[in-house]
């Protein structure tokens, strides 16, 4: 099966989570269970070692936080001890989910390495991080990254990088707005990269689903999506992330939208299986009046009506002017076999 394959699923759904538990361990342990419950595949979190990734001197890309004073503040609060990290994973595959966190570090990569995470999700601004990318190659696992501050050159220098190594890779087209407008998602990209990469998906911050949808129909075989319990979350991700209820109709589309692509139809076989429905929706020629044998008809002695229990409705003109051989009262259907 392919790598990136869950169960029967032709599609891999992740549900991001982020920093949407805002340093609560019981938020984080929450949210494993709605993202079960929604039908996804995998949820992903975002590890953070504040020490080991960021100054105090880093800048807030938006500052929200009512308690932390500086960014470096705000990752300290998000982070997890390992053995939290350990308890969360457990909990995840018990909820038959793939558990996958986004290393910000090495020192994160070589904690989630340990944990033994099955493969890797490089975000948009940790590819240029050439120690991180050269630990996670060191692990031969399959690694998803996402392109959302890359340009075309980068993302084909970084693509053949990692197949220079032999690892089974995939990327995300993703435009890093929050959220992303609908102009600005990119679907002409994800096409490009279609056509070009072995494995290909979205990372989309709409706060809708419709992006999602048509990606899968263009032929995207991961989707991520930001998700949230409520609008009214606290957390700089909120306005771009789906609430679980909307991520779980999202999957269901997903879904639907898998079969039908797996499922081409014959057109000819599917008529002929609905020949039924046919008869009962198509129309026939019977008599509109009463009708004696041998009379010449013509159209305004006749009507066309459901079901099709007679000549159909296509051919009527191929009875007109043509002699009945017995008699007709008002809706009885006529056969070929009763004109000459």
């Amino acid at each position: 099966m392919d790598w990136y394959k869950n169960k029967d699923n032709d599609v891999l759904v992740i549900g991001e989570i982020a920093q949407a538990h805002d340093g609560s361990l019981g938020a984080a342990h929450a949210y494993i269970d709605a993202i079960a419950d929604a039908g996804a595949d995998v949820i992903k979190f975002q590890t953070h070692i504040a020490a080991a990734e960021s100054t105090r001197q880093e800048p807030w890309r938006v500052k929200f936080s009512y308690e932390d004073d500086l960014r470096y503040d705000y990752w300290e609060r998000m982070q997890f001890t390992e053995e939290q990290w350990i308890g969360l994973k457990e909990h995840a595959e018990n909820r038959g989910l793939i558990f996958l966190s986004t290393p910000f570090s090495v020192d994160a990569a070589k904690m989630l390495d340990r944990m033994g995470m099955t493969m890797w999700k490089i975000s948009s601004g940790e590819v240029s991080d050439p120690w991180l990318l050269e630990y996670i190659l060191s692990t031969k696992k399959p690694i998803i990254f996402s392109t959302g501050m890359s340009t075309r050159e980068e993302v084909d220098a970084y693509a053949k990088k990692l197949a220079s190594h032999g690892a089974e890779y995939a990327l995300l087209q993703c435009t890093t707005n929050y959220p992303v407008a609908p102009e600005r998602v990119g679907l002409n990209v994800l096409d490009e990269f279609i056509q070009k990469y072995p494995v290909v998906g979205l990372s989309d911050h709409s706060g809708e689903m419709w992006p999602s949808l048509a990606a899968v129909t263009m032929g995207a075989k991961i989707i991520e999506v930001h998700v949230c319990l409520s609008k009214y979350d606290f957390g700089p991700d909120v306005p771009a992330s789906l609430t679980n209820d909307k991520f779980a109709e999202m999957i269901r589309g997903i879904r639907f939208i898998s079969k039908m692509k797996n499922n081409p139809v014959n057109k000819d076989d599917l008529s002929s299986e609905l020949s039924r429905n046919s008869q009962i929706f198509a129309k026939s020629v019977c008599a509109k009046v009463p009708i004696a044998k041998g009379t010449v008809l013509t159209k305004d002695m006749l009507a066309l009506k459901k079901p099709a229990n007679g000549i159909p409705a296509r051919e009527v003109n191929s009875v007109l002017g043509k002699t009945v051989n017995k008699d007709f009262a008002p809706d009885d259907f006529i056969q070929y076999g009763d004109v000459d």
